[in-house]
């Protein structure tokens, strides 16, 4: 059976993998462990344990939504406000928790749940060790944490990222690597979900030691940090950060309605134009706007871009 590694976090991963688990193949999702932004920032903080929000992300992904469709309800269940201190907190996110607590760290709680949730594939964290992500600016300007990494001014864009302390890679995450036959590098959030794994000691070398093609699926949109990018600029900054050049891109080319402009546009997001041709660069229309809690979204079309992934093994 075929073996595909996807690496990120956050929605764009989560988009891939719900595509990608209807295929026959060996799924793994290698996590980004940085995240320090809302409850998941506060439980971080609150039980010293590492990020569990894209984890759960990913394990809603890759269940079987018609069997488990009352479960994942739950797990995506946050707390109205005014409720004791519990406020907007994600059960989901809360039973990961405790399952780390009770497994002893957020790799074996990550594999209890995905047992009670018959996953399909496996989920491993980047790394077990706690670190921060930081970033200098062009103009010298220095943003400690993913969250603050994520969002800087729109007219800053990032020189350099790092960790402190330093962070060594998942064994299991390593070995995946590894033995894949194909890695995907996820869209989402450039620095703070991607790139950032690429820092972790022994990520680069795990990925030099594999003989997998490399897949990179460009951003649909823009956002602080790369304000005005091109495709070409995202992928100018994954091969920095990866150390060798992919084998193939993936990019949407279909436009976005004037709502989803004027919606992104209030939010320092633009179209991520793809400036870029060749053999190697696959262009279709992979664009869904999505109307989620009462608000325009742009998303990947998850089994398009699965079927082209699918194509390339």
């Amino acid at each position: 059976m075929k073996k595909i590694v996807t690496i990120g976090g956050g929605t764009g991963q989560y988009t891939l993998l719900r595509g990608l688990k209807k295929y026959d193949v060996e799924l793994s999702a290698v996590v980004s462990m940085f995240d320090d932004a809302g409850n998941t920032g506060q439980l971080r903080t609150a039980f010293g344990i590492l990020p569990p929000g894209d984890l759960r992300n990913c394990l809603l992904a890759l269940s079987d939504e018609s069997e488990l469709k009352d479960v994942m309800k739950l797990l995506q269940y946050r707390f109205p406000e005014g409720q004791n201190g519990l406020s907007n907190y994600s059960l989901g996110n809360l039973i990961l928790t405790a399952f780390t607590d009770i497994e002893g760290d957020i790799a074996k709680g990550v594999k209890t749940c995905s047992k009670v949730l018959g996953v399909k594939g496996n989920i491993f964290p980047a790394s077990l060790d706690n670190s921060n992500l930081y970033a200098e600016t062009f103009n010298g300007i220095l943003l400690k944490g993913q969250k603050n990494v994520s969002y800087p001014n729109s007219n800053e864009w990032i020189r350099k990222i790092w960790l402190e302390p330093e962070a060594y890679i998942y064994n299991e995450s390593a070995e995946a690597i590894r033995n894949a036959d194909l890695i995907v590098l996820c869209p989402g959030d450039l620095y703070g979900s991607l790139l950032s794994n690429f820092l972790i000691k022994g990520f680069k070398e795990a990925l030099q030691n594999s003989k997998s093609k490399i897949v990179y699926v460009s951003n649909l949109v823009t956002k602080q940090g790369t304000y005005g990018f091109k495709v070409s600029n995202f992928l100018k900054e994954v091969e920095k950060y990866i150390g060798k050049k992919v084998d193939y891109v993936i990019c949407n080319t279909k436009k976005p309605t004037q709502r989803i402009v004027d919606k992104y546009k209030a939010e320092e997001s633009s179209f991520a134009e793809p400036d870029l041709d060749g053999e190697n660069i696959i262009k279709e229309d992979l664009l869904l706007e999505l109307e989620i809690n009462g608000k325009m979204t742009a998303r990947h079309d998850s089994e398009k871009v699965a079927r082209l992934i699918m194509g390339l093994l």
